[in-house]
């Protein structure tokens, strides 16, 4: 298979995951499918040549903070 073509399907597949994440009504599981398709691009931002900076940075900061929001313990309201 072409390396071009392997790198276009993993950044369709980020969109998908991304575009999916916004339809979901749960919010730990928008940010699951965010999470991988945010993953997604920074593979794909890496991939590309060149390499595309904006693309990976902002996607990793997505990463982080899906993250930091999946592992936080929910707050107990009185």
């Amino acid at each position: 298979m072409d390396e071009k073509l392997i790198v276009d399907i993993i950044g369709y597949m980020a969109m998908g995951f991304i575009g999916i994440s916004f339809l979901m009504k749960e919010i730990r599981t928008l940010r699951l499918l965010n999470l991988v398709g945010a993953g997604l691009f920074i593979v794909y931002g890496f991939l590309l040549t060149p390499p595309q900076a904006p693309i990976y940075i902002l996607n990793s900061f997505i990463v982080l903070v899906n993250i930091y929001y999946l592992t936080k313990k929910p707050e107990v309201k009185k």
